[in-house]
């Protein structure tokens, strides 16, 4: 189907306009279009990579002539001083648009995420350990569910230690720590964790001492036999966007400036970081939340007239965070599992006592791994593009 009417060079060829059908027209720069040239001499053919640098383009780029074929699909531009005939798919031009306008709100979310409250999440994504691994079809879909929420569940997984190894290597790669390929979650004497005692644990990211931070969290249940110790998922995002409109002045604060987290284990495990609570990107995109109680560290980077505001700040976002409209609840059998966007959803669970046992197994991924491996089944639906 074409997308675009007709082309036109402006700005003495540093730039051309494309005319849709329907909607605004959309503008690229000459540069920007000779640096993402698809031809064999631009990009290896094997596996798509460069093989020029912005330092082999000619600082006087410009088009001499540009020509779209009468289905409005294809658009060949011919480049000076070096003279370069390129095409190029419109539907490539169009899926790769930078002619936007800016968003208004100084803080955004990436359209492939939806933020979610108790009341909003009407059903966990939930696959089967069996369907991940012989429906690709429905392992796919899950996995966007994962990324979309943020979390989700995978139940029947076998009930054997180091399954959740595996359950981690069905979309992307185990991230060993100073805990290990994996670690067991339950109650020690002396733990070098609060996590490994039968004590409540209140909504939190999970290792935010380190740098970078492991971005995935698997949680696999094993024996789940004492009372309590229910799981518990807060939306970070959901919740740092509720202090936003509640009160912009403590959002601010706790965007601009870092907290610290630390985190000193028994066997020569010291472990610091600076992150700020709620994390954005330089154009205001919400990119990750950092809160735990357990390990944050005297904070030394807020001004001195600030101090008083951030700490009202920090206890408005740990309020949030703590109301029970936020957090879905639910109880791990032998066989479920867990998984978390560590950048995001915090997770929680209630202290559990009395006969029976209760023992998880984690690790830790990232999600590369995982958009990978959603992206790779993507682009072949769209590799025409």
């Amino acid at each position: 189907m074409s997308l675009f009417k007709s082309v036109k060079i402006i700005n003495s060829g540093k730039a051309i306009l494309l005319s849709r059908k329907y909607g605004a027209s959309i503008r690229y720069h000459s540069t920007w279009l000779r640096d993402n040239a698809l031809d064999y001499k631009t990009r290896d053919k094997n596996n798509g990579q460069r093989l020029i640098s912005v330092s082999d383009i000619p600082v006087n780029t410009y088009i001499k002539s540009a020509f779209l074929d009468k289905k409005g699909q294809n658009l060949t531009l011919n480049f000076l001083p070096n003279e370069k005939k390129v095409q190029y798919s419109t539907r490539w031009l169009e899926y790769h648009a930078y002619d936007k306008k800016q968003n208004k709100s100084k803080v955004w979310l990436h359209p492939n995420l939806k933020i979610w409250t108790k009341n909003s999440l009407k059903r966990i994504p939930t696959i089967s350990y069996q369907s991940a691994k012989s429906n690709k079809k429905s392992f796919i879909n899950w996995l966007k569910s994962l990324h979309y929420y943020g979390f989700a569940k995978m139940t029947k997984c076998e009930k054997k230690s180091g399954t959740v190894i595996k359950i981690a290597k069905l979309f992307g790669y185990v991230r060993e720590t100073n805990y290990g390929k994996w670690f067991n979650v339950k109650s020690k004497t002396n733990a070098a964790n609060l996590a490994y005692t039968n004590l409540a644990l209140k909504a939190h990211t999970d290792n935010p001492y380190r740098n970078p931070i492991p971005t995935i969290q698997i949680l696999h249940c094993l024996k789940s036999s004492a009372k309590g110790g229910e799981s518990k998922v807060v939306d970070g995002f959901k919740a740092a966007m509720q202090l936003k409109k509640r009160n912009k002045k403590y959002f601010n604060l706790l965007s601009k400036y870092c907290s610290r987290f630390e985190f000193k284990g028994k066997k020569d495990v010291h472990l610091k970081s600076r992150f700020p609570m709620i994390s954005l990107s330089p154009d205001g995109e919400l990119i990750a939340v950092h809160f735990n109680n357990r390990s944050i560290a005297p904070i030394v980077d807020v001004p001195y007239r600030h101090m008083a505001d951030y700490y009202k700040a920090y206890r408005r976002f740990s309020s949030i965070i703590d109301d029970p409209k936020l957090a879905v609840s639910f109880k791990l059998n032998p066989g479920d599992c867990f998984i978390v966007d560590n950048t995001r959803v915090l997770h929680a669970r209630t202290s559990y006592k009395g006969t029976g046992s209760r023992w998880l197994q984690g690790c830790y991924a990232d999600k590369d791994g995982l958009l990978s491996t959603i992206l790779t089944k993507a682009l072949h639906k769209r590799k025409n593009i």
